[in-house]
Formats: structure tokens, sequence, C-alpha cells
């Protein structure tokens, strides 16, 4: 029996799923629940997952909850934001699913064209455009490089790993459900989960749309993933640089990507040696940089080299955390303040 209907008899899916976590943002979540519950598209269920928040946001959460009959909130201990999404889609049942960040919000025709958009097209996945909203100003600015149409697999694909036109977000997409059910797809649990999460399921989609519309509004505000980098988060950014590097060599395809693959880590790359710079710069010590950023290049490069095996690879990457180091130092390591 589904656990989200009243009659088993009776129940029947909605067309989309919308997936929330939860954790810690009061201060934006009513914000982001109303703008989904003003959707001019309505046949759709929220599933928000409160990943174990110490201020208000569950009480927020119920109070929707108990008055809107398309929410349903699940409460569990903080496990992070993967596993939140992880726990609201293995209770998604509809041909659709969205993901929503909780500190962000939408325009009404959110869900409406993005479900035209995939559904006309038979698409297996379709994409909008955003906002950044720079919430201590509270500004708006347009993602300039846009484009439209329709693409076959190939295309999409070579669009997302050059990340302009496509980019590696999973917020601003709707997705046929059945490219996580059918190919066992999750998000990692590790920092830039979206890139190695997104294209996985492009490697599988052998229609995407893109509209050039700006429909979701993205707060930029000094906590996210980007503005608190470290040097675990560092680590995450090349290690999901390597994942997307395996999923291509699983599926056989990397030689018709490489060129595209290569734009990439060369991306990745500079913006590590800069997030590297940026963390020695704050902590007042250049000690260790030029270390640091020789295992940057190190590590790139071996992701884009004939050595890379897509078995092994989480073990062989240099300057990154294998499996058995999670909870240990990083080898890309932080600076010490100079005494």
């Amino acid at each position: 029996m589904n656990p989200l209907a009243e009659n088993a008899n009776q129940y029947q899916p909605p067309k989309i799923t919308v997936l929330m976590p939860v954790y810690n943002v009061s201060k934006f979540l009513p914000k982001c629940l109303q703008t989904l519950m003003d959707q001019t598209f309505r046949d759709f269920r929220l599933i928000a997952v409160n990943d174990g928040s110490t201020d208000n946001c569950l009480e927020i959460l119920r109070d929707f909850e108990a008055r809107y009959h398309n929410i349903t909130v699940i409460d569990q201990p903080n496990r992070g934001m993967s596993m939140a999404r992880n726990a609201a889609l293995a209770l998604a049942d509809s041909k659709y699913i969205c993901f929503v960040d909780s500190d962000d919000y939408l325009a009404p025709t959110f869900l409406q064209e993005l479900y035209q958009a995939i559904t006309i097209h038979d698409a297996d996945i379709a994409c909008c455009y955003y906002y950044y909203h720079f919430v201590e100003s509270d500004s708006l600015y347009k993602y300039p490089f846009r484009t439209s149409g329709v693409f076959n697999k190939e295309e999409a694909l070579k669009k997302l790993l050059k990340d302009v036109q496509i980019q590696s977000l999973a917020w601003n997409k709707i997705y046929k459900r059945s490219l996580f059910v059918d190919h066992g797809i999750t998000f990692p649990s590790m920092a830039f989960e979206d890139m190695a999460t997104t294209h996985r399921l492009f490697s599988h989609a052998e229609k995407v749309v893109v509209i050039n519309r700006a429909l979701y509004y993205y707060n930029q505000q000094s906590a996210s993933t980007l503005a608190t980098i470290n040097a675990q988060k560092i680590n995450d950014f090349i290690l999901a640089t390597a994942m997307v590097r395996a999923s291509l060599d699983q599926n056989g395809v990397y030689d018709k990507y490489k060129k595209a693959y290569r734009s990439l880590t060369k991306k990745t790359g500079w913006y590590c040696l800069y997030c590297a710079l940026k963390i020695h710069r704050k902590n007042k010590s250049m000690g260790g940089l030029w270390s640091n950023m020789k295992k940057i290049r190190s590590a790139l490069s071996f992701c884009a080299s004939k050595e890379f095996d897509h078995a092994t690879y989480a073990y062989d990457l240099p300057g990154v955390l294998s499996p058995q180091e999670f909870d240990k130092k990083p080898r890309i390591t932080k600076p010490k303040r100079e005494s």
C-alpha cells in the first residue's frame, strides 16, 4: 500500500512529485513552500524531508502539511542533503519528479512549463534557467548563457560536460522517475552531489529538452557550498569530476566525449586552484599552497588520463580521499595558521 494514500483502492499517483530536503532554513522556508503551493500546475505532491533541523523548520513544515493536502513531511535525524533526497525519492511514485532546495523559490509556472516541455516532446529530462537572487543586496541576476531546443543524448551530454548552457544542477529540471529507478541512481553523500548524479542521469536520457525560461530563483547566500569551500569540498569536487569520467567509461562512451570532458576537468581545476588560494589567504598562511596546487593538477590530470580505471579510481585518485579515509585528514590539506 502506498504510505501516502488515504485509500489504496482510490489512490492515483500525482503527475509530479517534488522532492525537498530541509535543514535549518527557517528564514527562507515559508516563501519556498508558498511558491510551491501557488503553482499553476496542481497535480503534484511535495515530499519534504526535515533532516534533523535545529531551528523551527519542522514546525513550519507541519503547519503547511496541515493546511495543504498534497504535502507529506518526513522527519529524520540529520544525515545530509543527499540522504534526505534519497529518502524522498524512495517514497515517490509519480512518473515525473523534480528537486527543489528549501532555501530557494519558484516562478508560478515552474512546474507547468517544465511538465509541458517534457510531455510534449516525450523527453526524459526537461531543463529551465534560473535567477541568482543575492540575498544580502536583494538583487536578481538572470543566468546569461542560455539556449533552447530538443537535444539527443550526445548533444545534451556534451552541453552538460561543458557546463555552460546545461549545468549539472539537480533543481532546475524535471525528470522521468524511471531514470533513477531503472538504473539504480541515488545521490552520493558528498558535496557537489548534483554533479556526480546529473551526469549519470544524462547518460541514460535519450532526449533532453531545454526551455529558455528562467523559472527558478536560486538564493545566493554566504552559507552555500561554493561560498563555504574548504579542503574537504575541494576533494569532493575532484571526486565528483572523477565520477563523471567513471560514468562515461562504464557506458563505453568516454572517447566520444573526451574533448568535452577535458573542458570540464579544466574548469574544475581552475576553480579548485582558486579555492585553494582563497583558503590559504584566509588562514594567512602560504605554507603548503604549492603542494596543494600540484595535488589538484595531478588529480585532474589523472581523471583525463589513459591510466584512469573506473573500477578502482576511488583508490587510485591522487590528492583526494579514498573510501577508507572519509573521516581522516584530507590529502589536500588545510593550511595551518602561522604563530
